[in-house]
């Protein structure tokens, strides 16, 4: 099995990076997931590449986002449909609103989809349903225990320790329910014989601790992560319990993401 893809990148200087995704070996499946970085304009152009790859080749039969609410798609928009109609169809809202996700880095991967004629489906947990999944205890056992601590340290990390520990079990459940909107969405979506392709930040579709674990049991699917780095471990045992590929792109410049938080907070 090919732990590490084989994934071109030609960058120029003015130009969008050109992207050819290894999918030798990952198809066919009901479900590709398919992780990212947010912060790596190179992993959207091969998203947008995958996009087209699949829809050339009849097999793709929608695309789930993570950057989109649950309940929100692109359904019975034309394909020649303007960069207006699908926003508003998606209620994409503005990048520089909080939480908000940048349309300049993902509309090119959503009009792709849109213009081969496929469906572009919200995968995320609605906000207004964030604060009953916050005080629902059951998400707790909706994991074995193991993988609801690995989600609870992710969360405390993920916040630099900034997080009150009162918060810690709140915040996890948020994630869980994020998780099992997305693999609801994407199973919903399913067609025999096409594939459906989710595309969240790596630690949504990891098997060991994201969506997969909420899917039903023997479940076929396949994950591939992207990470930003010099290279990867063809041997790293961790990532042969979370994906079946990982693509590597071109390192991005070093960022204290704490120091960051650690100053909006006033901490």
């Amino acid at each position: 099995m090919a732990w590490v893809g084989a994934v071109a990148l030609l960058a120029g200087c003015a130009a969008a990076p050109s992207a050819t995704p290894e999918l030798q070996g990952l198809l066919p499946t009901p479900l590709l997931l398919l992780g990212e970085q947010h912060d790596a304009p190179e992993q959207q152009a091969l998203q947008r590449a995958t996009v087209r790859q699949l829809a050339q080749q009849g097999q793709l039969v929608a695309v789930v986002l993570e950057m989109v609410e649950q309940g929100r798609q692109t359904t019975g928009l034309p394909s020649e449909a303007s960069e207006a109609k699908v926003r508003e169809a998606l209620d994409w809202r503005e990048a520089s609103n909080s939480g908000a996700w940048d349309w300049a880095v993902y509309g090119p991967v959503v009009m792709a989809a849109v213009r081969a004629g496929v469906p572009v489906l919200g995968g995320n947990l609605p906000r207004a349903q964030m604060r009953a999944a916050m005080a629902d205890v059951a998400l707790d056992a909706s994991v074995p225990p193991d993988t609801l601590q690995r989600q609870r340290d992710a969360i405390r990390d993920g916040h630099c320790g900034l997080l009150p520990e009162t918060q810690i079990a709140p915040m996890t459940r948020i994630q869980l329910a994020r998780d099992r909107a997305m693999a609801q969405t994407a199973t919903g979506a399913m067609r025999p014989g096409l594939t459906v392709l989710l595309i969240a930040g790596n630690g949504h579709v990891q098997r060991d601790i994201g969506v997969p674990r909420h899917l039903d049991p023997g479940q076929s699917h396949r994950v591939v992560l992207s990470v930003a780095r010099a290279e990867a471990a063809s041997s790293d045992p961790e990532m042969r319990l979370t994906a079946d590929r990982l693509w590597v792109t071109p390192p991005r410049p070093p960022k204290d993401h704490c120091a960051d938080l650690k100053k909006q907070t006033g901490r």
